[in-house]
């Protein structure tokens, strides 16, 4: 039944993306939640395969520049980036082989289709908790510009 464990409706917004956004519903943030260190600099795992690799080096800079990615969610970014390791793989077969393919003379859906769906799927659940898709991304407004060695900031501040 839904509703019945108090969890229904839209996932909560992590802090830190509220900030980002500049907290847009102007509610109390929740400063009591614990911080589990921000990550600066991480590896991408040995197992990863190569398209994961490829995007374990493309976002993870991003995400640690504007302050987003901290130790607890070095799981979600590979759940990520080894599910868009699968959608390349199984796309690539998709590609060549066909959607549809005949075995002994009856069509049969291609496998790799429903891999396919199943890592777009994954991409978009974990990418969305990393604010990684262009709903979650809109939200955002990254961090503010340092200011402190402009002139024209102190005269305007007095």
């Amino acid at each position: 039944m839904a509703g019945v464990t108090g969890r229904s409706g839209r996932r909560p917004k992590p802090v830190a993306l509220k900030k980002l956004a500049g907290n847009p519903g102007k509610r109390s943030l929740n400063t009591e939640a614990p911080d589990f260190g921000l990550v600066t600099n991480i590896n991408c795992p040995e197992w990863m395969g190569d398209y994961g690799r490829s995007m374990w080096e493309h976002i993870t800079p991003l995400l640690c520049r504007q302050h987003v990615l901290q130790a607890t969610d070095i799981h979600v970014l590979e759940a990520f980036c080894n599910a868009y390791d699968q959608f390349r793989v199984a796309q690539k077969q998709v590609k060549k082989y066909g959607p549809i393919f005949s075995i002994k003379g009856r069509l049969v859906k291609n496998p790799a289709v429903t891999a396919v769906k199943e890592a777009t799927a994954t991409m978009a659940a974990y990418g969305g908790m990393l604010g990684l898709d262009p709903a979650s991304r809109q939200r955002l407004v990254g961090k503010k510009p340092d200011t402190s060695g402009n002139p024209f900031t102190k005269l305007l501040n007095g």
